[in-house]
C-alpha cells in the first residue's frame, strides 16, 4: 500500500535481532514473512513530521481491520520520532526482494521524499517508484510547473540520496523546451559514454586476457543494461585500481582516462517530466520532435487534465464539459489523444497508467519503458486539488476513473512487433462503473449542472460518448474479442 503515498512518510524497515538493540521501547517488530527475509524483524515505521495527513495510506490499506489509523499528531511524536531517528541507522538491507515486483520495489530507499506538494497529491506517488527504481543514476529534466515547484524551491530539495551517496540529478527548464532540455542531457551522456567505450576497447588491447579483459569484454556487451552496467562498471575500477597499486611502472593512459569517467560505466537513466500544460500544450511541438528523434529518453507526463501550477486554466488535456479556467462553461471540445498520437510513429514505447487502480500496471510500465532502447512515453492520471476532490482519497479516484471508463490503461511496446504479437496490450478491463457518477463527484463536472444546467447535460452526454468510442478503439486496435 506504500507505493502510492505523496510524501513518502512510510517506510519498511527490517533488520536482524541483534541490531535492534538499544532499540526505542516502542519500537515494535515481528518477524518477516517470506523465504527471502528469514531471520529478519520487521515494522512499518511513519515519519511523523513529514506527514501531511492526507489519510492515503490509511483508505488504500487492504487489510480488513486497518493496519493503519489515523491520529492526531500530538499523541504520536513523542513514541514516533525517536523510532523514525532509530531506524535511520539501521544496516542497509540491500534488495532482499526482486524490485520487479511491487512488493520489492517498496524495500527500496524513495530517493523523492517529504516534498511541499498538496496533502494527498495525484502526481508525487508516481516520481517515487521511479526514483525507487531507477534513482541512483537518474538525470531528470523538469518542465516548469506543480512537479518544479516541489521539487526544487529553495531551501530545500525533495531529491536525495541513498547510502552509497547517489540520487538523481535534478534541473529544471521552462515549458516551451523543456524536451529539448533533456534531449541534450540524453546526447552528451551518449557521446561521453561512447568515448568511454573507446578507452575500454584500447584497454582491452593492454591486456589481451585475464579477468580485467573479461570484465571490459563484458561490459562492452552489456554497456546498455542499468543494473549490469553498474555492477561490471564496479568490478572494472576494482581491478584497474588494483592494476595501479601494484604497477612499478609507467601506466597506460587509458585505465587513467576509465577511471575519471567511471560515473559513466553504469547507464544513465534519462527522465523528462512534466505537466499536460507542458506535454500536450506550450512544449508539445518539442516533445513531439524529441520522441520522433528515435533516442533512449523516458517521457512521464503527470496529467492533472488541466494547468495546476498556474490556477486551474484549461489545457489540450482537459476533457469535454470539465470546468477551468477559459472554459467556465465546460470545454466544448475532446480530450487530445497524446498517447494516440504517439502510437503512430510506430517506435515509442507508450503506457497510460493510473497507480490507484493497478499498481503492478504501472510499475511494468515503469520497467518496460526504461529498458526500452528508444523513446518512452508514460502518461500518468493525476487527481489534483483543482478537481473538487477529498484529496485524502486521490488514489480511490484513480481507481474510480478506471472502473468507469473515464480513464483507460493500456502498454505499447514495439518489441512486440518482433514477436509477432500486437504491440498494444489493453490492461483495463470492460468498465463497470457509472461514467455519470464519476463525473458528479467532482466540482469540476458538478458545478456545471448549476452554472449551466442545460449546457451540462448536452456535454455530459457528449463525454460518455466519447469515452465509448474511445474505448472501443482501443479494444479493437488491442485486438480485444468482440470489440
Amino acid at each position: 500500500m506504500f507505493i502510492c503515498l505523496p510524501h513518502a512518510v512510510i517506510r519498511p524497515v527490517l533488520a536482524k535481532q541483534e541490531d535492534l538493540k538499544g532499540a526505542p521501547k516502542g519500537f515494535i517488530t515481528v518477524e518477516a514473512k517470506g523465504k527471502e527475509l528469514a531471520g529478519y524483524r520487521y515494522r512499518m515505521q511513519v515519519s511523523p513530521l513529514d506527514c501531511t495527513g492526507c489519510g492515503n495510506c490509511a483508505h488504500v490499506c487492504p487489510a480488513k481491520n486497518k493496519a493503519l489509523i489515523m491520529k492526531p499528531l500530538g499523541t504520536q511524536k513523542d513514541m514516533q520520532v525517536p523510532n523514525h531517528l532509530f531506524s535511520l541507522d539501521l544496516p542497509h538491507v540491500e534488495d532482499p526482494i526482486p524490485v520487479t515486483t511491487v512488493k520489492g520495489s517498496q524495500f527500496r530507499q524513495p530517493l523523492f521524499e517529504f516534498s511541499g506538494a498538496c496533502a494527498g497529491c495525484g502526481e508525487t506517488p508516481y516520481i517515487k517508484v521511479v526514483t525507487q527504481l531507477f534513482g541512483d543514476r537518474m538525470l531528470v529534466a523538469n518542465a516548469t510547473g506543480c512537479s518544479s515547484i516541489y521539487g526544487g524551491s529553495a531551501p530545500s530539495c525533495p531529491y536525495t540520496v541513498n547510502h552509497d551517496g547517489h540520487g538523481p540529478a535534478w534541473a529544471n527548464s521552462l515549458f516551451e523546451d523543456n524536451a529539448e532540455y533533456g534531449f541534450g542531457m540524453e546526447l552528451a551522456v551518449s557521446q561521453r559514454r561512447a568515448k568511454l567505450a573507446d578507452f575500454v576497447r584500447q584497454a582491452m588491447e593492454v591486456e589481451k586476457k585475464g579477468e580485467l579483459y573479461g570484465a571490459l569484454k563484458e561490459w562492452l556487451e552489456n554497456m546498455d543494461d542499468g543494473d549490469k552496467s553498474k555492477k561490471i562498471g564496479r568490478d572494472i575500477v576494482r581491478l584497474i585500481e588494483a592494476k595501479l597499486y601494484d604497477s612499478k611502472g609507467e601506466v597506460p593512459a587509458c585505465f587513467l582516462e576509465i577511471l575519471d569517467m567511471r560515473d559513466y560505466l553504469t547507464k544513465k537513466s534519462i527522465w523528462i517530466i512534466g505537466g499536460d500544460g507542458w506535454a500536450y500544450d506550450i512544449g508539445y511541438g518539442g516533445l513531439d520532435h524529441v520522441l520522433a528523434m528515435g533516442r533512449d529518453v523516458n517521457v512521464l507526463v503527470l496529467d492533472t487534465e488541466v494547468y495546476s501550477n498556474t490556477g486551474g486554466q484549461s489545457s489540450k488535456s482537459t476533457p469535454t464539459g470539465a470546468v477551468a479556467k477559459f472554459a467556465a462553461a465546460g470545454k466544448p471540445t475532446r480530450k487530445k489523444d497524446l498517447g494516440m498520437i504517439a502510437m503512430t510513429y510506430g517506435y515509442i514505447y507508450v503506457a497510460a497508467v493510473a497507480m490507484g487502480a493497478n499498481k503492478n500496471q504501472y510499475l511494468k510500465a515503469l520497467l518496460e519503458a526504461e529498458s526500452y532502447p528508444g523513446p518512452s512515453l508514460i502518461i500518468a492520471y493525476s487527481p489534483c486539488i483543482n478537481h473538487g476532490i477529498n484529496m485524502g482519497l486521490s488514489q480511490e479516484e484513480e481507481l474510480k476513473a478506471v472502473e468507469s471508463g473515464y480513464w483507460i490503461l493500456y502498454r505499447y511496446d514495439p518489441r512486440l512487433k518482433e514477436q509477432g504479437k500486437n504491440p498494444l496490450q489493453l490492461d483495463s478491463k470492460e468498465p463497470t462503473g457509472n461514467f455519470r457518477d464519476f463525473l458528479m463527484g467532482e466540482v469540476r463536472y458538478s458545478s456545471l449542472t448549476r452554472t449551466f444546467p442545460d449546457q451540462a447535460e448536452e456535454l455530459f452526454t457528449k463525454a460518455e460518448a466519447q469515452m465509448k468510442e474511445r474505448v472501443a478503439t482501443y479494444k479493437r486496435l488491442a485486438g480485444v474479442e468482440g470489440a
